[in-house]
């Protein structure tokens, strides 16, 4: 039987639990050490407010066991909904997924390794109260991380600022709030190569910043390698800007010209001067300048046609292998596993 990406519960569920007012999208992967922490802390934060909540975990194809755990922990103060993926799609699309799944008129996304702290959730909750649908969390500084992923970071938020059109907030990463009316509009977007940064600020609205100290690792280790983390910064300004391709299209143009210029000094010497045989090295870095620009040119264009294609092909951004409901609090536990044929 072949799972089928599932977009939203059974109406039947809705009618017999009520909407919670706050969802909470938790992606994870490989995650085993840190995940009781992680529901100890958001049970805590939950207990001093006074709404109704859920908690949505999406296991992006772990295997170390961090769905078994996570299914076998009882929750005590709100509903717990675990999406297990197929495999392993990528943050992005877990993300996607969580969102998709959420059905609280504020849905939160947190990762599940803690450095992004739960306790400022009622901050949160204050600013989309006060009428903001979306409420960025702006990174003051960045405890744990060395100086190269500090310092990397810090120029690729204002590289992508620079060259997006839509105004992309610096330092602020996928811990934030968004209304029901923000993960509504996030859903109608139909790309599958997502770069959800960048979804989060195309979509407008009205938003609040909010600034916190991100805190270090709470246990495991990380999941993002430095190859990892260029490659997602690649997508990221190619998802929202064409300016890689007018940069191509400049250095082509201003060698192009500086060809033009050279040519002319060599006719205009070897008429003046007389010209010996000489300049083979010149002429060799000539021609290795010229095709590794031609190389990079045919690069650049290539990432956008590969994007076309993998847009073309429409392939679903997940599949759910099965999903599990924990209830909470003083009613029988329970879980439901459905598999989609």
């Amino acid at each position: 039987m072949k799972p089928q990406m599932l977009k939203r519960l059974p109406e039947r569920y809705a009618e017999r639990h009520a909407l919670p007012t706050l969802s909470i999208v938790v992606p994870f992967y490989n995650e085993r050490e840190v995940l009781p922490a992680c529901l100890a802390r958001l049970e805590q934060i939950l207990n001093t407010l006074e709404l109704d909540a859920e908690l949505v975990f999406v296991d992006d194809g772990s295997h170390d066991g961090s769905a078994d755990l996570l299914a076998a922990m009882q929750p005590h103060r709100a509903d717990l909904r675990l999406l297990r993926l197929s495999r392993n799609f990528g943050k992005e699309a877990a993300m996607s997924a969580g969102l998709a799944h959420a059905r609280g008129a504020a849905v939160i996304v947190l990762d599940a390794d803690l450095q992004d702290p739960p306790e400022l959730i009622p901050a949160m909750l204050a600013e989309w109260r006060a009428g903001a649908d979306v409420v960025q969390m702006q990174r003051r500084s960045r405890a744990g991380e060395s100086w190269l992923k500090r310092s990397s970071a810090h120029a690729f938020y204002r590289l992508l600022a620079r060259l997006s059109p839509a105004p992309i907030p610096l330092d602020t990463g996928d811990f934030r709030l968004m209304s029901r009316r923000a993960v509504d509009a996030l859903l109608r977007l139909p790309e599958r190569n997502r770069y959800m940064k960048g979804l989060y600020a195309w979509i407008g609205l009205p938003a609040a910043v909010l600034q916190y100290d991100r805190a270090p690792r709470q246990a495991g280790r990380s999941k993002w390698r430095y190859t990892a983390l260029a490659g997602l910064a690649l997508e990221g300004i190619t998802s929202f800007s064409t300016a890689p391709l007018r940069l191509a299209t400049l250095a082509g143009a201003l060698t192009a010209l500086a060809g033009g210029l050279y040519c002319l000094w060599i006719v205009a010497k070897a008429l003046l001067f007389g010209d010996p045989v000489a300049g083979y090295p010149s002429l060799v870095a000539l021609l290795a300048l010229l095709g590794g620009m031609q190389l990079l040119g045919i690069g650049i264009v290539g990432e956008y046609v590969g994007k076309a294609y993998l847009e073309a092909k429409q392939r679903p951004l997940y599949l759910i292998q099965d999903e599990r409901l924990i209830l909470a609090g003083a009613r029988v536990a329970e879980w439901k596993t459905r598999r989609h044929a």
